[in-house]
């Protein structure tokens, strides 16, 4: 009998897990962040577009994904996708500055989509966008480790979270991108 109570209560909880997360206060396109370059990257310039946040790192074994990454601007930037590149040293290994940052980006990705400064993307002094992903969209936004993915729809919500595994031209990617936009 207890067992079957227990079993309920789990499946319950599986349907109702995120009853107070997404009530989205704030939408993506009412954030900002500061682009590599000291710019002020304004995410509400992005409305009606699709975005696919990227926290990267130079030193990371997932580095060259920054290729397909630039492979999916260029393809999908006329459509209505942006890529947004978040440098990051959450998991130690992102160059000491920003201008090194980009400096790497260009010469060997040749990187033209946006990119913000060095920026926080897990814990207490995770960035206001990050945050307001997990707020909104629970653990799973979580960046778990460098090139962790978060596609925002045309609506300034979280349509859905990749791993860094998955790699950005994967057709789970692009099927994914290509419904929203």
């Amino acid at each position: 009998m207890k067992k079957k109570i227990v079993l309920g209560l789990i499946i319950i909880m599986f349907f109702f897990k995120n009853t107070g997360l997404a009530n989205y206060e704030k939408t993506f396109f009412d954030l900002n962040i500061e682009g590599i370059s000291g710019e002020t990257i304004k995410f509400s310039e992005f409305k009606n577009k699709v975005v696919l946040v990227v926290n990267t790192a130079s030193y990371c074994g997932f580095t060259k994904q920054y290729g397909e990454l630039q492979v999916l601007w260029e393809k999908y930037s006329k459509k209505g996708l942006v890529v947004l590149g978040v440098p990051s040293n959450s998991f130690n290994q992102e160059k000491n500055n920003n201008s090194d940052v980009k400096e790497f980006c260009e010469v060997n990705f040749n990187i033209t989509f946006p990119l913000s400064t060095i920026t926080e993307v897990k814990g207490s002094n995770a960035h206001e966008l990050y945050k307001w992903a997990k707020d909104n969209h629970g653990s799973s936004a979580v960046p778990k480790w460098n090139f962790y993915k978060i596609l925002i729809n045309k609506e300034g919500k979280i349509e859905g979270t990749f791993s860094s595994l998955t790699k950005p031209l994967s057709n789970k990617i692009i099927h994914k991108i290509e419904s929203i936009l």
